[in-house]
């Protein structure tokens, strides 16, 4: 017991006060790290998912991976024969620890979450102690924390530092006010004493990476997009831009570097598999789950409201059929939940009005009030995004919704003189445009039980407030079955 008693009083004291991992290493004994003058066990995350992916960290995934998710198994499958650790995107290519896979866990529906944020942090000490794949170097000053000067030194001070990333699942974005901008910016209230015209704190989440072959646009705020071309130039600046920028690269990717990441991410599909009440969601005629993307047509322009940009047929709100085989199966609960889920999703009409983007545009007529339903936006069959660049205000960014966690921004039009409040200004930070505050794009839907929370600022918790922000915003009226139904159905995506 005195041997005992003795080892532990090194392990736990074994660090010398004042001195710290960059000055000199710790006489910790093996297994251990010196972390804040303590003896901590080497990295571990418990986390049932990411073990899995750690486990695999020294070779490759199957073909069909799955992994849980809050209501069943997410999977990935791309036509590849396996998914590759060597790959680029798996690879440290800047000077913080971070990879593509940092921001794009694979369990996490190929974006992060909040719950396994929390697991990373607490496994490597907020970011200190490194992981088989570079998940913990997300806890980095630059972008994950509330501010790029936040207080690090301490545990205590990297979890507040890393509160936003933690509790939102959302990385900071920098933007100025463009030069020649139609606004100026004339007060802030950032609770992080950081954000400037210079340099804008916009919080916001990351998209997957997965299931980009139904994108018109990459970026939230449409940023590099190239209209009606095929989004694999975007892809290419965007992972220049994100290991320069997140990654804190220093001389650009090589070209076949570049490439070979957006090849990867090109090949992926991933869809709910199955579901905890529901089962497997590609049998008895039902085409859910990742297969049948894989042949899922889309083009720019495909189902466009203003007609189909290769065929001419006029748009069709009938956007998802994959549930269409299961009215026809033996009654079952959830099954019936999803296949009306479906029908609502398609079918139910909305006055959509006080959207800019679609009632201030000349193209839609600038109606005071349109008849749409939830794929007049979504409109990429069985896929849900947008398949032309379009940005819209659906009112996330809105002074009334800013939380005391977000910053907020009041904005003068420099010819009107009108006066707007907002968390993220969206869009209008690209092109300048007064019109285009607090536009963003229309998310792809797929995958999306995996990926909580939602919206772009990460302020809907689950499916089911999602739900509720749309039947508010619109005066929808849905029965508590009809927003059962639609949770079901989208969950099964």
């Amino acid at each position: 017991m005195k041997l005992l008693a003795l080892w532990m009083l090194v392990v736990v004291a074994g660090c010398t006060h004042g001195v710290s991992l960059e000055d000199r290493p710790c006489p910790c004994v093996s297994g251990f790290t010196c972390v804040d003058q303590m003896c901590v066990r080497n990295a571990s995350i418990d986390d049932p998912a990411i073990l899995q992916l750690e486990a695999a960290a020294e070779g490759s995934l199957p073909r069909e991976f799955s992994v849980p998710d809050p209501t069943g198994t997410l999977t990935t499958l791309p036509p590849l024969d396996r998914i590759d650790f060597a790959s680029a995107f798996f690879q440290d290519l800047g000077t913080n620890g971070r990879r593509c896979v940092t921001c794009h866990v694979p369990t996490a529906s190929w974006s992060i979450s909040p719950p396994q944020l929390r697991a990373v942090f607490d496994g490597t000490f907020g970011g200190v102690l490194g992981d088989r794949l570079g998940l913990g170097a997300v806890f980095r000053p630059v972008d994950g924390a509330n501010s790029p000067t936040a207080e690090v030194s301490t545990l205590e001070q990297r979890r507040a530092a890393y509160s936003m990333l933690l509790n939102r699942g959302v990385i900071r974005v920098g933007l100025p006010v463009p030069a020649a901008a139609e606004f100026e910016l004339v007060a802030i209230d950032d609770p992080y004493q950081h954000a400037s015209a210079a340099e804008l704190s916009l919080f916001r989440r990351p998209l997957p990476t997965t299931n980009l072959k139904f994108l018109s646009t990459v970026m939230w705020d449409a940023r590099g997009v190239r209209s009606g071309l095929p989004i694999r130039g975007d892809l290419q600046e965007q992972a220049s831009e994100e290991n320069r920028i997140h990654a804190q690269g220093g001389d650009s990717l090589p070209e076949s570097v570049i490439s070979a990441i957006v090849d990867f991410e090109l090949t992926l599909v991933t869809a709910q598999g199955s579901d905890v009440e529901g089962g497997a969601l590609d049998v008895d005629g039902a085409r859910g789950g990742p297969r049948a993307m894989i042949e899922q047509e889309f083009y720019i322009g495909i189902n466009d409201i203003f007609g189909d940009s290769k065929t001419h047929a006029p748009f069709t709100p009938l956007v998802f059929d994959i549930y269409n085989a299961w009215p026809l199966t033996p009654a079952e609960v959830f099954r019936r939940s999803v296949e009306r889920g479906q029908a609502l999703f398609n079918s139910r009409t909305l006055e959509i009005f006080g959207v800019s983007g679609i009632n201030d545009d000349a193209a839609f007529g600038k109606p005071e009030v349109m008849i749409g339903t939830c794929s007049t936006c979504h409109d990429a069959p069985n896929a849900g995004s947008h398949s032309v660049v379009s940005s819209f205000d659906l009112g996330h960014s809105d002074d009334t919704r800013r939380t005391p966690d977000l910053p907020l921004y009041t904005l003068r039009n420099k010819v009107t003189g009108e006066m707007r409040r907002t968390s993220d200004p969206g869009r209008a930070l690209i092109s300048g445009k007064w019109a285009h505050l607090n536009r963003f794009k229309v998310p792809n839907l797929r995958g999306l039980a995996g990926r909580a929370p939602y919206f772009h600022n990460g302020a809907a918790a689950d499916l089911a407030a999602v739900v509720d922000f749309y039947d508010a915003r619109f005066e929808m009226l849905l029965s508590p079955q009809d927003k059962s139904d639609l949770v079901a159905f989208l969950r099964s995506l």
